[in-house]
């Protein structure tokens, strides 16, 4: 059965799901409960299932963060929102140096099962302290893994496939993707953690893609279209693991290739993507591998500067322009 819905809605629903199937799943965060959480997410959801379930927290993303390791550990499931992914810095010593060591400091003894959620990205115009991507980052991290779920399907169906790993999982939701409707599947199994999905077939040039950028290389791809160039859109889903194996498959068959990643160039998701390729398949490319990437600066707040600095359709069209050009 198909229903349309919003990003916002396909997440709660996720949620709700998961708490209804395993009273041992709980969430908690800043505002979580009697507001709704700060992109509403959880609105409803403490009427739902009780303060218990659904438990609001001081402003203390160690504590709370921390307090979510302790759960896991003794056998709950519990959901951790993170406001924004500029303020999981603050649990960065409970995320990296707990959640992401403690199965291998065991000995593979003690399996953290926590999920947390937190929103990245720019667009909004709430500046450089709230709209940074830092998933790179946390992919760049052993123990953990790192979702970017893109579509309202995903959207409902990364809960659930988190919940149900026995590691840490984190899931970043594109802030400007809340808004965004989308028809939902529910009967459809949903795509395991570490899959990439192609969105848009294509044989001169591989763009690859996650969150709120699939969709600027899906326009990007159209106009690209009207002038003759076909491209291959694909969803990353998961930063960590690296589907390396339809990343290749794509390239062998277009050998031209691009990364779209609204992270910072430098040390980004994107520079391992492209070793990775490097590595993997060099002798594959008739080009140059292309990245588009936010510019080397905190985002700023004004929007026409917002816009210059983070990836867009006519950026990732002029890279693919250029890479069609190459020898």
């Amino acid at each position: 059965m198909s229903e349309k819905m919003t990003y916002r809605e396909a997440v709660r629903l996720g949620i709700s799901e998961a708490m209804e199937k395993d009273e041992r799943v709980f969430m908690m965060g800043e505002d979580v409960g009697r507001y709704g959480g700060c992109y509403a997410v959880s609105m409803g959801l403490q009427e739902q299932f009780g303060p218990q379930r659904i438990i609001d927290t001081p402003l203390s993303e160690s504590a709370f963060t921390g307090a979510g390791v302790g759960a896991a550990l003794n056998g709950m499931r519990p959901i951790v929102e993170i406001m924004t992914v500029n303020f999981s810095l603050l649990a960065l010593d409970q995320i990296m140096n707990n959640a992401a060591t403690l199965l291998h400091m065991s000995g593979g003894q003690f399996n953290v099962p926590l999920v947390i959620r937190m929103a990245t990205g720019g667009g909004k115009q709430l500046a450089a302290q709230h709209s940074h991507s830092l998933e790179g980052w946390f992919a760049h991290i052993p123990g953990l893994k790192v979702l970017t779920p893109a579509t309202v399907q995903d959207a409902r169906d990364m809960i659930g496939l988190a919940l149900a790993d026995p590691d840490p999982v984190l899931i970043f939701e594109n802030a400007l993707l809340y808004n965004a409707k989308g028809e939902l599947d529910t009967a459809a199994a949903p795509l395991p953690i570490g899959k990439a999905l192609v969105h848009r077939e294509g044989k001169d040039l591989t763009i690859l893609a996650y969150g709120i950028n699939l969709f600027k290389a899906l326009e990007a791809a159209e106009t690209l279209s009207k002038e003759g160039i076909e491209a291959e859109v694909i969803d990353l889903r998961s930063l960590r693991p690296l589907d390396d194996a339809a990343i290749m498959a794509s390239l062998r068959k277009t050998h031209r290739v691009m990364v779209v990643d609204e992270g910072w160039k430098s040390g980004s998701i994107s520079a391992e993507i492209m070793a990775r390729i490097n590595e993997q398949a060099f002798f594959e490319l008739d080009a140059p591998m292309g990245r588009v990437c936010s510019m080397e600066v905190p985002i700023p707040y004004a929007k026409h500067l917002e816009d210059a600095v983070i990836p867009q359709p006519d950026k990732i069209v002029a890279m693919a322009r250029r890479l069609m050009e190459a020898i």
